[in-house]
Parts: C-alpha cells; structure tokens; sequence
C-alpha cells in the first residue's frame, strides 16, 4: 500500500492505495507534512481532489477499491448515485435500498465510508433537513454542501 499527505481546504487529507485502486481517502484532525513525491497509484486521486476543492471537478473517476462487507459497497453505492449539489436523506436512502426499516443500517454504513468525498457520504442529511453526524465533523459537512452548493451565498458587505 502507498500513502500520501495532501493539503486540502478542509485540512490535511490522507490517501491510502496501490495498483488495486484506491482504499482510504481520509480527512486528518492535525496538522501532516505533506508528501513531497505522491506516488504514481495515487497521483490521479491528488489531482482530482484537487480539482474538486477548485471547483472544476463534479464527478470523480477513480479505480476504488474500499474494503468493506457486501451491504456496505451497496450503500456506497448508492451514494455514489447522489448528484452532486443535490442531499438525500438516510430516510430516502433506506427506500431506494427498498427497506425503510433499515435506516439504522444505512446510517452505519454511511459512517464507515473510508472514501471522503470520493463517495459523497456528506450529502446525506435528516429528513428534517438538518446536519447529522459526520465523521469528519459537522463544520466540514456544511462546507462541502455549500461548496457544491448552485446557490452561492454573497457578502453583503
């Protein structure tokens, strides 16, 4: 496994992958060196993240590989299907996966995504509308939704 420290806006983030694909893109509570030379199996991961943070990237296209249990890749899956600047809620998610009794599952599930931001775990929310848990912590939640976000908020002074 090769590993590299990027800067990110929301802090340092570590990347975790080989020729399999990638397995771990986490956000890091404290302050990182950042990895001088990424190595080539995680270089594209960089970039894209990179472009995403920009602005210029929506979508990502990269070889995953997570490890995790069968019902955890479907609800990444699905995940994956939420557009971005668009929420869902865990509610929501528990229909598609075609059990509302699952909720509780779903919502576990989503907490142990290991890809952030890859698998837009941030873009689920409460079926009130309202920021729940987030494993990056709630201020960085807010900041990808507003990031993704059509409707730009401006300064009035």
């Amino acid at each position: 496994m090769e590993t590299c420290i990027i800067n990110s806006p929301l802090g340092f983030t570590k990347i975790i992958g080989d020729k399999d694909g990638i397995t771990q893109v986490t956000v890091l509570n404290s302050e990182e060196k950042e990895t001088d030379i990424i190595p080539d199996e995680l270089e594209d991961c960089a970039i894209q993240l990179q472009e995403y943070f920009e602005g210029s990237r929506t979508k990502f296209d990269l070889k995953l590989n997570p490890q995790c249990t069968e019902f955890q890749k479907l609800i990444w899956t699905l995940l994956e299907e939420i557009p971005y600047g668009k929420t869902v809620s865990y509610l929501q998610l528990s229909k598609r996966l075609g059990d509302v009794k699952a909720i509780r599952a779903v919502a576990n599930a989503n907490g142990k995504n290991p890809l952030w931001i890859i698998v837009p775990c941030h873009r689920v929310i409460g079926s009130d509308g309202s920021l729940t848990g987030y494993a990056g912590g709630l201020h960085r939640k807010q900041w990808l939704l507003e990031h993704e976000s059509p409707y730009k908020q401006q300064s009035l002074f």
